[in-house]
């Protein structure tokens, strides 16, 4: 069954990225710390899947992860191409970004949210042997990735790379996903979660107070602080949050928009920035300004309403890389599977002896129980029990 909580969040998040994008609001990523709760979301789910599937999880995760992006490539890099992208081997890395893939002065900034998928790559592919040391050493493992970041702000490793910075900055909210699957971070007593919180949220607003970027008291301007505030909520909103939210589907309506995002997440993350960037001269040709409430409120519901377009296009290419049903618009409710098909066995106009028996099925559904061990027992007849369906994976990629 899917965690609606879990759902809620990344719905959450993906709006916050994108508002924050058109708005340029700093106070958004102190308000909701988006990337890090989205890489929370995704640790915790890539746990799971190493669990379920062994290292053959980091397969099925790239093989959920990349087509969205080729889709993305396959539109924007022959246009980069034709406006003075050079032709190298470089441009191959489009199809699989271990690292910064080339693009030119328009591209970079229309495609400048493909770092989130570089990160996303390396956390997948460092994910088994991080999994593997966490399970050993939780607490100096979890620890590690911030104590490699503070060491580098604080000028002791002035040299190192940025792979290893962005692993200082975000793994250790991947890490937190890991210890949310695991279970830690709800058994966590109040006395201990509570002051934790707190003193990583001081610290991180401290850091963030004396140490300002350009644009201010945004976090992404400030690594250390970024993740020390944002460790603070993802252990608040995994560690004391509800186990589910049912409540989010008492509105048929918002249910249904909490599933779109859901089921469309990388396609809603990949395309919304070429729509911010182009969008942003012609809508100061008429202006709308970002000091104008109305002209921002405007330039998010156009972003919104081409970003849903571009989703009806293409977003089923998530459901195909999921091996789920192609949709145009996911969430549709279908009608429940027919549990038992009787045989076609009929002597003139009475039952044959399959059908009869599947009828009795039917009508006595205390004949079959489920068994502790996940299976569904016969007690009434003493025959032997038969493993049941194993549920269909719900492990979706989030990206933000």
């Amino acid at each position: 069954m899917r965690n609606r909580y879990l759902d809620l969040l990344r719905f959450l998040a993906i709006v916050r990225v994108v508002v924050y994008h058109v708005t340029g609001w700093a106070t958004l990523t102190l308000v909701f710390p988006a990337m890090s709760v989205m890489f929370a979301l995704a640790g915790s789910l890539m746990a799971a899947s190493l669990h379920r599937w062994g290292p053959g999880a980091v397969v099925r995760r790239l093989r959920r992860l990349l087509p969205s992006l080729w889709v993305l490539a396959a539109v924007f890099v022959p246009a980069m191409l034709l406006t003075g992208l050079p032709l190298s081997p470089k441009v191959l890395l489009w199809i699989f970004p271990i690292a910064d893939p080339p693009a030119n002065g328009w591209g970079a900034i229309a495609l400048s949210v493909i770092w989130y998928l570089r990160d996303y790559l390396w956390f997948v592919l460092a994910s088994p042997l991080a999994l593997w040391l966490f399970r050993r050493a939780p607490v100096p493992t979890l620890v590690a990735p911030y104590a490699l970041l503070a060491a580098a702000e604080l000028g002791l490793l002035p040299a190192l790379p940025v792979a290893l910075r962005h692993f200082g900055l975000y793994f250790g909210a991947w890490l937190l996903g890991f210890a949310h699957q695991a279970g830690m971070l709800r058994r966590l007593a109040n006395r201990v979660l509570v002051p934790v919180a707190l003193a990583l949220a001081a610290a991180g607003a401290a850091w963030i107070v004396t140490h300002p970027g350009p644009r201010g008291y945004d976090l992404n301007d400030n690594p250390l602080g970024n993740a020390l505030w944002s460790a603070a909520f993802v252990l608040v909103l995994l560690g004391r949050g509800p186990a589910s939210a049912p409540w989010v589907d008492r509105s048929a309506a918002f249910g249904r928009v909490v599933t779109v995002f859901n089921r469309r997440a990388l396609t809603v993350y990949l395309w919304h920035m070429p729509f911010v960037v182009a969008l942003t001269p012609l809508v100061d040709v008429v202006g709308w300004s970002h000091q104008d409430p109305v002209g921002l409120a405007i330039r998010v519901v156009l972003v919104f309403a081409l970003v849903a377009a571009v989703t009806a296009l293409v977003g089923w290419v998530e459901d195909v890389a999921a091996r789920r049903p192609p949709e145009l618009v996911p969430g549709r409710a279908r009608p429940a599977p027919t549990t038992v098909r009787a045989a076609a066995g009929r002597t003139g106009d009475g039952p044959g002896p399959v059908r009869a028996a599947a009828s009795r099925l039917v009508d006595r559904p205390d004949t079959a129980r489920p068994a502790g061990d996940g299976t569904v027992g016969a007690p009434a007849t003493g025959r032997a029990a038969v493993p049941a369906p194993r549920e269909p994976e719900t492990v979706e990629i989030s990206a933000g």
